[in-house]
């Protein structure tokens, strides 16, 4: 069973799966500079800041399989956007909680709660070499929508938008 709960992003199980996420990018694209390109502009638009995910703004929800954190997910209002426009930020399941539902799970849960917090669009930002993420959010109703904000000149970028 899959268990959801809201945490600070300052936590210790939220900062690790953050870390776990931010490696795992960098992996997958270490030939490009890394998640932000090399790019200390992007990079630093890219970072989320603990008040960003904290109510009334946003939240950041971490995932448990048997009490382990294994995944998360954060809700963010969209830097110089409408009020009611939401970005999602640091989605990330653990290699050994794949295929389990557990993005699938903290995705509805985070449109959730942008829901709850007047929310009424979230976007996002993926990259062409993450498929299954791709898959996931195609799978879930997600428009692909133009490149926005830090993310227009990257070639590496995908961006999904839903209406809530």
């Amino acid at each position: 069973m899959i268990e959801l709960t809201v945490e600070p992003y300052t936590a210790p199980a939220s900062q690790a799966l953050a870390a776990a996420l931010e490696a795992d990018i960098d992996e997958r694209y270490a030939a490009d500079g890394g998640a932000d390109g090399g790019d200390a502009q992007t990079a630093a638009v890219w970072a989320v800041r603990p008040e960003q995910v904290t109510p009334p703004a946003g939240v950041f929800v971490v995932a448990r399989l048997d009490g382990e954190p294994v995944g998360c997910g954060a809700v963010r209002p969209v830097l110089g956007g409408p009020a009611d426009h939401a970005e999602l930020k640091r989605m990330y399941t653990a290699p050994a909680a794949r295929r389990r539902g557990v993005s699938r799970a903290v995705l509805a849960r985070l449109e959730g709660e942008a829901r709850v917090l007047g929310y009424r669009w979230v976007q996002l930002e993926t990259g062409t070499r993450q498929p299954e993420a791709i898959a996931l959010y195609e799978a879930t109703g997600y428009s692909r929508i133009a490149p926005y904000g830090q993310f227009e000149e990257h070639q590496l970028t995908v961006c999904f938008g839903k209406d809530l």
